[in-house]
């Protein structure tokens, strides 16, 4: 596992891989709505975002992608898949895991679907406190 962790460490050194609108997404961490409503937030600042996974965590990604150009969020831009090597930490050997980058930006709805979403949530929260 250190090996793994030590890896993804590495790339995160990569010059391009310090992007302010990259998320790098787990299968295990966080729910998958959260990555949804981070991409929404990074789009609303960045105008894009950049959703990168390796292994297991390449499905959650797909999902999270689908979910927003499927609810009118996003348009495709990118589509960039790879192997990167990653020391696996019990035999310390190099081992070839699958990366995928997928970069989406603001659909022409995006601001007005995010605008009625605040303004659901307000609603929402003027009838719980009433």
């Amino acid at each position: 596992m250190e090996g793994i962790t030590e890896g993804v460490n590495n790339m995160n050194l990569a010059g391009d891989s310090q992007k302010k609108n990259r998320i790098q997404v787990s299968n295990t961490k966080k729910p998958l709505f959260f990555y949804v409503n981070l991409a929404k937030r990074y789009m609303q600042e960045h105008n894009d975002v950049e959703l990168s996974a390796l292994g297991m965590a390449i499905s959650t990604v797909v999902t999270i992608a689908e979910i927003l150009k499927n609810s009118g969020f996003a348009v495709e831009k990118k589509i960039m898949t790879s192997t990167v090597d990653i020391k696996d930490g019990a035999r310390g050997r190099p081992v070839q895991k699958p990366k995928i980058e997928i970069t989406l930006g603001k659909s022409e709805k995006f601001d007005e679907l995010m605008a009625a979403a605040n303004e659901e949530k307000e609603a929402a929260e003027a009838q719980v406190q009433s």
